[in-house]
């Protein structure tokens, strides 16, 4: 990895703004394009949620699985074996205006380029307990298609009552041996569908008007603090398995007013292209992404954008 001198007059052929599977994904296949990218991977969030994750045993090549980690080092290694300069900084400005895209870091460097990808990701949304930090990895968990698996037989719980918490709940009745959704209110927020087809499931048992007070457990979760929101009356759930399915925001603060977002709130992009309303700006992975959210998937997508601007510089040059 190198990190080169910047100089504003310099304009790249490409600036990768986030890092995650699909940050890296998109650096390889411009570096080896010999397109010398910019990635600035971020100052904390640099690899992405993957950071936060154990076990990985579902992104294939890696039959006896790997851990988060080690996963998105290796990401990086590879990006930066085929001549990628990586910044560990944040992005604290984009001036995507024009055909000459400006990128200004934390420390008021600014650096030029003719394409922007943009794959910033997102950010599950978290109940914001201290225990549920600690514990994360060892019991808690944003992710069932992620993590399910490693609850086999055990006794779970279901932070939320949207979609998403229906759909988490469903999921994990293959591995669970019981699923308890606890939910603030007293109606589901979730599709009647997906509400009824959870409340008729056997293994789906639901808390109402509850919230969740603490986490417990030393080294993994044994169960939950909870608070009718009635009567003020507290209680403790036995699991040793909680996933929090309240929602998860794109990171979209840098371009906000900047390029077209969705209704769900991720970046627009042209069909299955990453192309963002704005010429010379593409964007690829969870960003773009409200459905999916798989390492998987955001370094497919990542793989696109990268193989967009490709074609988005040659006819630049051509």
């Amino acid at each position: 990895m190198s990190i080169g001198e910047n100089t504003a007059s310099q304009v790249r052929d490409v600036i990768i703004v986030g890092s995650g599977p699909a940050g890296y994904t998109a650096a390889v296949y411009t570096a080896r394009a010999n397109m010398k990218p910019l990635l600035i991977a971020g100052s904390v969030t640099a690899g992405g949620e993957l950071m936060n994750t154990t076990d990985v045993e579902n992104y294939p090549g890696f039959p006896e699985g790997i851990m988060g980690p080690d996963l998105m080092e290796n990401f990086e290694k590879q990006a930066a074996r085929f001549g990628t300069e990586i910044q560990f900084e944040d992005v604290t400005e984009l001036n995507l205006d024009g055909d000459i895209k400006t990128v200004t870091i934390g420390s008021g460097e600014t650096f030029q380029a003719k394409a922007i990808i943009l794959s910033t990701g997102s950010a599950y949304r978290e109940l914001g307990l201290a225990n549920e930090k600690r514990l994360s990895g060892h019991g808690v968990s944003w992710c069932a298609t992620c993590d399910g698996f490693f609850f086999k037989d055990q006794d779970i719980a279901v932070i939320g009552g949207g979609d998403s918490a229906m759909e988490e709940a469903l999921f994990l009745t293959k591995f669970a041996k019981s699923v308890t959704v606890v939910h603030r209110r007293d109606t589901l927020k979730a599709s009647k569908i997906m509400g009824d087809r959870a409340q008729a499931h056997e293994k789906i048992k639901f808390v109402w008007n509850t919230a969740v007070e603490d986490v417990l457990g030393e080294d993994k979760v044994t169960g939950l603090k909870l608070k009718n929101l009635v009567d003020g009356t507290e209680s403790e759930l036995a699991v040793t398995g909680v996933f929090v399915a309240i929602g998860n925001d794109p990171r979209t603060d840098l371009v906000k007013g900047k390029v077209d977002l969705t209704p769900e709130g991720t970046i627009a992009v042209e069909g299955r292209s990453s192309r963002t309303n704005v010429k010379g700006v593409f964007a690829a992975g969870d960003v773009i992404d409200p459905t999916y959210r798989q390492a998987i998937t955001a370094s497919g997508s990542g793989c696109v954008a990268a193989l967009d601007v490709e074609h988005y510089i040659s006819d630049l040059n051509s």
